[in-house]
């Protein structure tokens, strides 16, 4: 089957001096990136890779991490990034579980990290004769292994799962279709390596002859940077961008033209109900997409362009993109009436085989399709959704949603009623028990508060929300706790919520 590296090699065949990636270190040609992934793919194809096998890239942020990924693809194997920032004992972990069979990275970081990858690792930074005349396998089948991308679940521990290069290659050409990427893009790499957010991010500008825009995690992160790096690359769209930041950027007094010349903002990760409700959607002067989908289907199963004046009772993530299926479902998979609450359950060629050496959860997420053809497959977000105008409208999480006083509470409600006050720039609400057993909120706000009370903050959510829905403490912070990719840590407030 074609894969996005066989598109790069055909925009090198026609316009050869194009620049594809722009890093510290310089720009690279689409002909320069063709001919380093076809002599990495060699070099991989000589130490045995092939179709099933899993490469472990652990490089830094770069051309280096593109061209490992690439070539990892081209010899028809399948490719495991990893954050080399977070913990060695942790990513040793993730090369365990996700089956790593071979190693890339560089002699620093080999050392470094002395991951438990069998075999002598394959050096960046010490290329191996004989690479090139490597034989190649050809295209891999749309059924083979494309790459391993861990997700935590309600577990909190890290499952591996498996994504076939079929569901990879129709999710890069839906984006790279839908979102009408071209030669003329130009793509910041927002997503951290290590999440899958990060494929979407490096692949898709490039299978679509586009640029990519590669810089240091910190200059991400860093408004004022990030605002510089746009401006000096001339970055016009960012796929993979979280609500928190977005409401971070949107905070500041210069929110606005931190984005200027962003014609495309596509949202995933979170609800990103409470930044619209906080009116964040005047800082985006064009589209503004809110993405939907978990890791176990190829990233995005379904999508809403979010109009200039939006709907912010509601958490639209649309409808589903060409080849995924979306059913409502109750507890027996039975379909719920029109209108009424059910479980989100994805079908279509982006659902993953599965979570690999974990027999009992795969059986328990990956169902049975009743409504499908022989052998097609479902997965249980454990997302709760109702039809709506737009499409689906989320609700919340089974895992999430709490009950207070008989009522089913949506933390997110809250959130997004408290970022609507201007003194509040960042604000997330968790759920706790005290010692009767009672279910009560917490808000973890951030802001200029200090001459703002609690009374006032109640008395401006009791203007748009029931009494159940009003937090019993207001914690105020200097800033959010945020995950490795960018997403409000519900759990350590949660933690340092109940120790208070």
């Amino acid at each position: 089957m074609r894969t996005f590296v066989d598109d790069i090699a055909a925009h090198a065949a026609r316009e050869p001096d194009r620049v594809a990636v722009t890093a510290p270190g310089g720009e690279l040609t689409y002909a320069g990136l063709a001919a380093r992934i076809d002599a990495l793919a060699g070099t991989l194809a000589a130490r045995g890779a092939r179709a099933e096998t899993v490469c472990a890239v652990a490089v830094e942020r770069g051309v280096d991490a593109v061209i490992a990924v690439a070539a990892a693809v081209r010899c028809g194997a399948a490719f495991l990034t990893l954050d080399v920032e977070q913990p060695p004992r942790r990513l040793a972990a993730l090369v365990r579980s996700g089956g790593a069979d071979l190693l890339v990275t560089t002699a620093e970081l080999a050392g470094r990290l002395r991951l438990p990858v069998p075999g002598r690792p394959v050096l960046l930074d010490r290329p191996e004769p004989g690479g090139r005349g490597a034989r190649l396998t050809g295209p891999p089948h749309g059924r083979a292994l494309a790459y391993v991308s861990h997700t935590s679940g309600s577990t909190g521990e890290p499952s591996p799962v498996l994504v076939e290069h079929r569901g990879l290659d129709a999710y890069l050409r839906a984006v790279s279709r839908d979102f009408r990427l071209g030669p003329d893009t130009v793509v910041l790499q927002a997503a951290p390596l290590g999440y899958d957010a990060s494929i979407r991010d490096t692949f898709a500008p490039l299978l679509a002859g586009g640029r990519l825009v590669v810089v240091p995690r910190s200059a991400v992160l860093r408004p004022e940077e990030f605002g510089a790096v746009v401006r000096e690359h001339r970055v016009n769209a960012l796929l993979s961008v979280v609500p928190s930041f977005l409401a971070f950027l949107a905070g500041r007094p210069d929110g606005a033209g931190l984005l200027e010349g962003v014609r495309l903002v596509a949202s995933s990760g979170e609800s990103l109900r409470p930044f619209l409700a906080a009116g964040g959607r005047a800082v985006i002067e064009d589209r503004l997409v809110n993405q939907y989908g978990p890791t176990e289907c190829t990233m995005t199963s379904t999508r809403y362009a979010v109009p200039a004046e939006p709907d912010t009772g509601a958490d639209i993530v649309g409808t589903p993109l060409d080849g995924v299926v979306v059913r409502l479902l109750d507890e027996e998979l039975r379909p719920v009436p029109e209108g009424a609450v059910g479980e989100v359950c994805v079908g279509g060629a982006g659902v993953a085989r599965g979570y690999r050496g974990l027999p009992a959860r795969t059986a328990e997420c990956f169902v049975p399709d009743p409504a499908g053809p022989p052998g097609a497959r479902l997965y249980r977000t454990g997302d709760l959704a109702r039809s709506g105008p737009g499409g689906l409208h989320l609700l919340g999480r089974r895992d999430r949603q709490v009950k207070i006083r008989g009522h089913r509470v949506d933390p997110a409600e809250v959130e997004g009623a408290l970022l609507a006050h201007p003194a509040v720039t960042g604000a997330v609400v968790t759920a706790g028990e005290d010692g009767a057993g009672r279910v009560f909120l917490t808000a973890h706000v951030t802001g200029d508060l200090a001459d703002v009370r609690d009374g006032e903050l109640r008395a401006h959510l009791a203007a748009t929300l029931p009494p159940h829905l009003m937090p019993r403490r207001f914690a105020r912070l200097d800033e959010l706790p945020v995950t490795r990719s960018g997403k409000a840590d519900r759990r350590a407030l949660a933690d340092a919520a109940a120790r208070s």
